[in-house]
């Protein structure tokens, strides 16, 4: 809407074309300027443009219309949505919120949700509020986990205000059911992150009421509960838990491991990235480190950039990782979401790690305080065996059939070296995608593994705190590098808010997005808004889309490839459209010659907005200007305003009067994108026509529009009359909503003109 206003300002304050018939300009507006001897207002053309990014952000509304977007609209007292489970064979999709559980269909989140009200009691809610914690709506009972536990039943868990309480959620197989136990007090802590295997429940929490103990624990199941070492920062500093994901380490399953994904405050003050490993059997030591992890071990996680300058940027807030799987399960790929950290600078950052390079961090030396300084150095003394972190009746230490067994030379060790020296660094030692300058951080991150025509592509989609998504695809640059293209940037809600967590479904093609305020269900691909032409579906380099002698589609893999078109690796329109006809709309020049050409007028003195946009983000755009016959790059270098949409011609003179053409050019592509024929009004006759409806304004302003028949009658050239014609036409184009909509816009803009320059 805010981007629609500024357009629409932009033409009525630099255009000065509807002189009456289109009700949304303000003549009054350039009649103040003529009093004051100053030119059209150029400080809201420069804000409606100069702040919008290169990426053309489609609008929900828009998505909703074509039913690309469906947002969850059950209306109850509730916030804080958090999409905690997919499960994929019963087809549903399961949230926690402020005491509500939620369970949709995947197919479609309006249909027939599934809802359970899980309050914290009145009783715990004032005892919450007695202690200070219930200024910000916190003492209530938010959903924090909901993991299957077997095929009919869900364990869920929530704060409870401050008290948190956990249950079964019986929820049938072959008959659908939702519900709660009648009796359910469960204890567990105040849990960040957590997941279930073999029947234990492994959590990243904080075990007291002030979030000062931090753990990592396991409980429940079978095996003894444990933890990490209590109130020591070697172990654990200030910790705020992501993820935890379950790893193999070979076709041994002793040598299952768990990997912990956290930030926290690193030794030497500043912010850090880590991953920690356990090993899944671990029970504990059997005089020290009772009832506390043996094989606990850490390693910092670096995602930095350095620029021209040679200043390193470090981005180490980890917000999201997202665990990519592999043909081999113990060799998945880790993406890592990073901000900066304070609010001076604002900068985001995906890297990549390996496991294989993880891996040989863990295998590596271990850190070490020693010196004068008491710095951080190599361990360089003795290691015990079995080597600290190896797992019991591993691969390694198959005849140590417990952690209990485990030396004691071992156990003291690792309670004082958890660090490893080394950090992780990732692929190509450099991130994957960096976004810095700009006015909005990433907040979530998913990623899909799409087959194309030309190769096998990582596409992820990232979350915005400005409650949109982009759409980023990795692309082979060279052997040794990659490189990132954005595809588009989509609004997911309709109430403006950071995006929170984010699921997607490879198999019905579909990204489930969650915020504060609600849910919504958003299509992987657009393909249609990429145009109608051969050239512009190659351009979008879209692995989802191709096409397919018509229109661009959506893409599946099958044996009949000739008869679809896609380059998603070069995106070249010369090679992959050659041989289409005019028939199918997809031969550019055809296309060239069909573009329309339309017709813009402007003001001697004042300054006017050319419109461009490429279906591309990644195209560059050039002008030319044509007058008698003969084409030039665009001059006038200081009096032109180039921004991302357009360009601005600040003080229009009859000399630049003609033809301009906007040309787009892509990998040695080029296309013209928008033919303008900019006509240039004399000042003196605009200034006499507006000054006629002085005495009849007061009237036409209550009426709230202006005066049009003395336009018509008035004897001036044929241009003037043709520039009525011209805007009558266009209004009377408009259907009845889209006039009302003018009609306000223009008081409103009227009233805004008369506030700042009366």
């Amino acid at each position: 809407m805010e981007k629609e206003k500024s357009h629409r300002e932009v033409e009525c304050c630099t255009e000065a074309i509807c002189l009456g018939a289109d009700e949304n300009c303000s003549i009054k507006a350039f009649r103040r300027t003529k009093k004051k001897e100053k030119p059209f207002p150029l400080q809201r053309v420069l804000t409606g443009y100069a702040l919008l990014s290169t990426i053309l952000i489609l609008r929900i509304s828009k998505l909703m219309d074509t039913r690309a977007a469906r947002p969850f609209s059950f209306s109850f007292n509730t916030s804080d949505y958090r999409i905690l489970l997919m499960d994929q064979d019963q087809g549903r999709l399961y949230l926690g919120s402020r005491e509500y559980l939620v369970a949709l269909d995947m197919q479609n989140v309006n249909k027939e949700p599934l809802i359970i009200h899980w309050p914290a009691s009145a009783k715990r809610k004032g005892e919450c509020q007695m202690t200070g914690k219930g200024r910000q709506g916190e003492c209530a009972n938010f959903v924090r986990l909901i993991e299957p536990w077997n095929r009919t039943h869900l364990y869920t868990c929530g704060t409870g205000a401050y008290q948190p309480i956990c249950t079964f959620i019986n929820r049938g197989w072959r008959d659908y059911l939702f519900r709660l136990p009648p009796n359910y007090s469960l204890a567990s802590p105040f849990a960040h992150c957590l997941t279930s295997a073999d029947g234990n429940l492994y959590a990243g929490v904080h075990i007291d009421f002030m979030s000062t103990d931090a753990a990592l624990f396991r409980t429940m199941g079978g095996r003894t509960a444990i933890r990490t070492e209590q109130y020591d920062s070697r172990w654990l500093n200030e910790p705020v838990f992501v993820r935890i994901q379950q790893i193999p380490d070979s076709a041994e399953r002793n040598d299952d491991k768990l990997y912990f994904f956290f930030r926290e405050r690193s030794l030497d003050s500043s912010g850090g990235a880590s991953p920690s490993v356990l090993a899944r059997n671990d029970e504990g030591g059997q005089k020290s480190l009772v009832n506390r992890w043996t094989t606990f071990l850490k390693a910092r996680l670096i995602c930095s950039v350095i620029g021209e300058d040679g200043v390193e940027t470090r981005f180490d807030e980890l917000r999201d990782v997202f665990i990519q799987p592999a043909q081999d399960e113990r060799s998945p790929m880790v993406f890592a979401l990073f901000t900066t950290a304070g609010s001076v600078f604002k900068g985001s950052a995906v890297c990549v790690y390996s496991m294989a390079d993880i891996r040989n961090v863990f295998n590596g030396p271990f850190a070490h305080k020693h010196g004068h300084n008491y710095q951080w150095t190599e361990y360089t003394g003795k290691i015990p065996y079995p080597r600290p972190g190896t797992c019991p009746g591993g691969t390694f230490t198959p005849g140590i059939r417990s952690s209990k067994n485990f030396s004691d030379e071992a156990v003291d060790f690792i309670r004082a070296h958890p660090l490893m020296y080394h950090p992780v660094y990732p692929i190509h030692r450099r991130p994957l995608v960096v976004r810095t300058g700009v006015d909005y951080r990433y907040t979530a991150l998913v990623v899909d593994q799409v087959d194309a025509v030309d190769g096998r592509y990582e596409v992820l989609f990232l979350g915005t705190d400005r409650g949109t998504v982009q759409k980023v695809i990795v692309l082979p640059k060279d052997p040794l590098s990659l490189e990132e293209l954005t595809l588009e940037e989509v609004e997911v809600f309709r109430t403006r808010a950071p995006v929170k967590t984010m699921k997607i479904s490879s198999k019905r093609q579909q990204l489930y997005v969650s915020s504060d305020a609600g849910l919504t269900q958003v299509s992987l691909h657009r393909c249609g808004v990429y145009g109608r032409a051969c050239s512009d579906c190659c351009l979008a380099r879209d692995p989802y889309c191709a096409w397919d002698g018509e229109s661009c589609s959506a893409f599946t893999p099958s044996t009949k490839r000739r008869s679809r078109r896609q380059d998603v690796k070069h995106g070249d329109p010369l090679r992959q459209c050659r041989g289409f006809n005019a028939k199918g709309l997809t031969f550019f020049f055809f296309l060239e010659k069909r573009l329309r050409e339309t017709v813009q007028f402007g003001v001697e003195g004042s300054s006017t907005f050319l419109e461009c946009q490429p279906r591309s983000p990644q195209a560059t755009v050039k002008w030319l200007f044509q007058r008698e016959g003969k084409r030039k790059v665009l001059g006038r270098v200081g009096a032109v305003l180039k921004t991302n949409h357009g360009i601005l011609l600040k003080s229009l003179n009859q000399s630049d009067a003609g033809l301009y053409h906007c040309l787009a050019t892509e990998n040695n592509f080029k296309h013209t994108v928008a033919r303008v024929a900019l006509r240039i009004l004399d000042r003196d006759i605009v200034l006499a026509l507006t000054a006629q409806d002085d005495e009849e304004e007061p009237k036409t302003r209550q009426a709230g529009r202006y005066p049009q028949s003395s336009l018509v009658s008035t004897p001036f050239p044929p241009e003037i009359r043709l520039i009525n014609q011209y805007c009558q036409s266009y209004w009377e184009q408009l259907t009845p909503n889209q006039q009302q909509q003018r009609k306000r816009t223009s008081r409103r803009h009227t009233e805004s003109q008369d506030q700042g320059l009366g």
